[in-house]
């Protein structure tokens, strides 16, 4: 079973970039489930119901994401009322929507994808390990294959659960910096792992956002009005390919397609 993974979704040039390159990985290589994060995929913060309806129209099969998927109020009912669109399960049981779905692929086998965010310089969430250990073992009930969106801010704090994980799940994969790691591996246990997949979005930037204001709040120290940048934008994503009898991940790949790839 082959699952491809696209990193944050960041404005317009992302969602362009993460259609067009998945209509290109597609023509190479089939994938069993395509799961991509969207917390950014709205101008750079949220997403609304519409993005994410032309996302599952893409073919993308489930939606994660992170502290910014309560930026656009009118996501709030929708995620109530679509669980493909998932949002950290470690926040309050009270907060809309939930943090983990079981999707099926064409053959009909299940996959479970679950969604944690981190404590270290994030907001204050519950514990994404004790929440995570508790919605494993639910989970593997259900389902021999696990994917797992850690979405933190803190290198350590995603090695931590990657190692914390390894074993139970099919793959940990990180999100939210922007910037993809070289680190991806399977573990001892059999869980694909990398600290950060990167972003779907405009390289031409800091980490999705146009240069200027961005150079003018860390020269000046006052705020400045962010825009999404829109120039050279990249897919970065991962493939993981996992023997769904055992939920063991037989490998993990990087894989990134450019607008030059595209031309």
């Amino acid at each position: 079973m082959k699952i491809l993974f696209a990193g944050d979704v960041v404005g317009k040039a992302g969602r362009q970039i993460l259609k067009q390159g998945l209509a290109k990985l597609r023509e190479e290589q089939d994938f069993d489930l395509v799961i991509a994060n969207v917390e950014n995929a709205a101008a750079g913060f949220g997403v609304t119901p519409d993005i994410a309806d032309q996302f599952f129209a893409s073919g993308i099969d489930v939606l994660t994401s992170g502290n910014h998927v309560w930026d656009k109020k009118e996501i709030i009912g929708y995620l109530g009322r679509e669980p493909r669109l998932i949002r950290p399960i470690n926040y309050p049981p009270t907060s809309p929507g939930t943090g983990r779905y079981v999707a099926h692929t064409a053959s009909g086998t299940p996959v479970a994808v679950l969604n944690l965010q981190g404590r270290v310089f994030m907001p204050v969430t519950d514990c994404p390990f004790r929440a995570a250990e508790q919605e494993v073992a639910r989970l593997a009930k259900e389902s021999r294959v696990i994917f797992v969106d850690m979405h933190g801010e803190a290198t350590s704090e995603k090695m931590a659960m990657g190692w914390f994980l390894d074993g139970k799940v099919s793959a940990v994969v990180g999100t939210h910096t922007h910037i993809p790691t070289a680190d991806e591996r399977v573990l001892p246990g059999g869980t694909a792992y990398i600290t950060d997949v990167g972003m779907c979005g405009p390289f031409d930037s800091v980490i999705g956002i146009e240069r200027e204001p961005s150079l003018t709040r860390f020269l000046s120290g006052m705020p400045a009005k962010f825009e999404t940048a829109k120039k050279d934008p990249w897919l970065n994503g991962v493939v993981v390919d996992i023997d769904e009898s055992t939920g063991k991940a037989r490998s993990i790949t990087r894989t990134r397609v450019t607008e030059q790839d595209l031309a």
